[in-house]
């Protein structure tokens, strides 16, 4: 299987991970079989079942920095997903308390602060809606896991195809893909930004319109 590359130096490889491959494990053995890097080091994730830009690492200096900057909330994460339903407004910023329950893999909403509960704050703007669906352009300001999924879906508007979190469509994988991706290069401290357009096919077909040539997703209307 080959992965589209955005950008590769000595550094680090920026990719977009197919759905259905693992960040942690089949993504840098991927890298390592295509290009040949020694190490290909995870720094960040996504969840198996979604696709998108990911950046790796191809030494142990330029993952520790990258995780650094990650940890510090450099990283400019934007994500590209389409929910069942029309929103309540056309852009919000979402708060939530998040327990994960490991032995389930499934993350949930909850009242009030616990042992293994944390923060969870995403913004989201509708790009467009169609067919009782609305495509969303979502930016996280915390890492938890399945957030968008989790705290889309708890306001009554599930991903597509997730059925995990609500969703009745069964015909289409999770409408959810990690689109742009910035941060600061390891070693020179450039502020780099790259992004890629979804998968084609359903749902992201209803949308086609808002990508031209293949180029970046005008996210401004």
């Amino acid at each position: 299987m080959d992965i589209p590359v955005l950008y590769k130096d000595a550094s680090l490889i920026v990719c977009v991970k197919p759905a259905g491959v693992d960040s942690e494990t089949g993504m840098p053995a991927l890298v390592k079989a295509q290009t040949g890097a020694r190490e290909a080091l995870c720094v960040h994730r996504l969840d198996r079942d979604v696709g998108g830009v990911m950046v790796y690492a191809l030494d142990r200096r330029a993952a520790a920095a990258l995780s650094r900057e990650l940890a510090a909330g450099g990283f400019e994460k934007e994500y590209l997903a389409v929910v069942h339903g029309t929103m309540e407004a056309d852009e919000a910023r979402l708060r939530d308390l998040l327990f994960h329950d490991r032995a389930k893999n499934k993350s949930f909403v909850v009242s009030r602060p616990r042992a293994g509960v944390k923060e969870a704050v995403l913004d989201y703007r509708v790009l467009r809606e169609r067919e009782e669906c609305s495509l969303l352009a979502v930016r996280l300001h915390t890492g938890r896991s399945h957030q968008i999924r989790v705290q889309l879906a708890s306001r009554r508007h599930p991903l597509l195809g997730d059925a995990k979190y609500g969703s009745p469509r069964r015909d289409c994988a999770i409408a959810l893909f990690s689109h742009l991706l910035g941060f600061h290069h390891p070693k020179t401290g450039e502020a780099l930004r790259f992004s890629s357009p979804p998968p084609e096919g359903f749902p992201w077909s209803m949308f086609e319109t808002i990508y031209y040539g293949g180029k970046q997703c005008d996210t401004s209307k």
